[in-house]
């Protein structure tokens, strides 16, 4: 307990002081240790100044950090694109529920202990946690509104700081400390707190659901397969996953497992096939525009991915194209707008071997094709994204020209914000898309016309995306994760 300097006490909790780890294990069992300590400090005093009022003193508790500091550059294998420092010096990250991302840190932590060849100091930071995202795991537990409580809540409380929730550190604007310390991780504790909420407040199922493989789609259709799919899997023991998540956390793991209707469905309907450590498949129905493509990606990059592939709906822009081909993208015209103020529009988002083999493969393997005749099927080459919807409506003049001068063959509103948001948060990125329509030759997106395609070719297109993503999760680490989407002075952390 200390006086702030004016006459109210400071409480906070009695923790254990920062300590140098060299095991990785150890090291997140005090993170662990510290973030429990800190939560439920701050839950037991909220339940306390509910009931009570205002309790005469200012309650505070603090993330814990991981803190390294090195003295000589790294020898490592110029091949990594992660798990070691850029040059000397300090290097920190405040951690949130470490719980959760146990597995990860524990990969992180260990490469930095073995690249560097130096422990890991695990003790409490200067970042206080905000009572909201403290208590956020407690289901009996409901912050009030300002001004419901008897007493203002930040009289008392830490409440979310903006200046330590933002995207500084994955834009590049971020500055170092004056103390000179260097961010380890993409993000803040802040940060990734205020992710998992919105994470859960969207898509209806809790963060611990999500899988290192996240399939996106913009249409309903998709799910009712991927539904089919998870209860074969489910079936077969051999396959190695465990569970099927649908919306509000219901989780089955029998085939036959009947799951309840959904009273009210979440703006991103979101979907787990589960394996160990989150090597399953999650599939998000993120609806239609780029404002729910960046949303829903930039809560999903806090829990660090190893891969994110866009297989929806698109427009397909030439005579040579027939309804159920497939688009890989390879390069993206960005006209969605969302991402201008983070990632300008001069950025190049380049296409990924890893991830366009494994999709091509899979295309190969589900219609049966390879090689020359693979291009009866599926073309290759620029996708166009879009923020309005009815493009078709305008005088075509100027978008068309643009379209025929980028060499676009297809064009929606999702694929192009996924890649920018990909490449932004250094998550390996994918488009496969199938061409539902041909607006600019009389084809477009009617009942009667459209009927069929939604029969014969979701499921096939959502089984390429499947196939795609059980050979990346093949991949090692460091095979997966490319050096293209890493910046100069980047941060050890995936």
């Amino acid at each position: 307990m200390q006086d702030q300097g004016n006459g109210i006490d400071l409480v906070t909790p009695d923790l254990p002081k920062a300590e140098l780890f060299n095991n990785a294990q150890a090291a997140v069992d005090r993170l662990v240790e510290l973030y429990t300590g800190a939560a439920d400090f701050l839950c037991t005093r909220f339940r306390e100044a509910m009931e009570t009022g205002h309790p005469g003193c200012r309650y505070r508790a603090f993330y814990p950090e991981i803190r390294i500091t090195t003295t000589t550059f790294a020898k490592v294998d110029s091949r990594l694109s992660f798990g070691h420092v850029a040059s000397p010096g300090t290097h920190a990250a405040t951690i949130t529920r470490p719980d959760l991302f146990r597995h990860y840190l524990e990969q992180q932590i260990e490469l930095l202990t073995q690249n560097h060849k130096v422990q890991v100091q695990i003790g409490v930071s200067d970042t206080p946690m905000p009572v909201h995202f403290a208590v956020a795991g407690d289901q009996g537990i409901t912050v009030p509104q300002d001004g419901a409580a008897d007493f203002t809540l930040r009289d008392v409380f830490d409440v979310p700081d903006l200046s330590t929730t933002n995207d500084d550190i994955v834009n590049g604007t971020f500055l170092p400390k004056p103390d000179g310390t260097e961010p380890l991780a993409n993000f803040t504790a802040q940060r990734v707190d205020y992710s998992l909420a919105r994470l859960a407040h969207y898509t209806a199922t809790d963060p611990e659901h999500f899988q290192n493989h996240v399939l996106f789609t913009n249409y309903q259709f998709y799910v009712s397969e991927f539904e089919a799919y998870a209860r074969a899997q489910l079936a077969d023991p051999a396959s190695g996953y465990t569970a099927f998540v649908s919306t509000d956390n219901t989780v089955i793991t029998k085939p036959d497992e009947p799951l309840p209707a959904v009273l009210k469905m979440p703006q991103m309907p979101t979907y787990h096939l589960k394996r160990a450590h989150g090597q399953g498949i999650t599939l998000v129905n993120i609806g239609v525009g780029p404002s729910n493509a960046k949303t829903a990606t930039d809560h999903i990059a806090v829990l660090r991915p190893h891969a994110w592939i866009m297989v929806g709906h698109c427009a397909g822009l030439r005579n040579s194209q027939s309804l159920g081909d497939f688009v890989l993208a390879h390069a993206y015209l960005r006209e969605d707008r969302v991402l201008d103020d983070d990632l300008p529009v001069w950025v190049p988002i380049p296409a990924l071997a890893e991830i366009q083999i494994a999709l091509e493969s899979a295309v190969a393997k589900e219609t049966e094709m390879d090689g020359y005749d693979l291009k009866r099927v599926m073309r290759t080459g620029t996708v166009a994204s879009v923020d309005n919807r009815n493009w078709e409506l305008r005088d075509h003049t100027g978008p068309v020209q643009r379209l025929s001068q980028s060499r676009a063959i297809a064009l929606d509103m999702e694929s192009a914000t996924i890649a920018a948001n990909g490449f932004r948060f250094r998550v390996p990125y994918g488009t496969l898309l199938c061409v539902s329509d041909k607006p600019l030759h009389g084809e477009l997106k009617l009942p009667g016309m459209a009927s069929d395609f939604y029969k014969t070719q979701v499921a096939r297109h959502l089984m390429i995306g499947i196939r795609a993503m059980e050979t990346l999760r093949e991949m090692p680490l460091e095979r997966i994760h490319s050096r293209k989407l890493r910046a100069f002075d980047e941060t050890a952390f995936l």
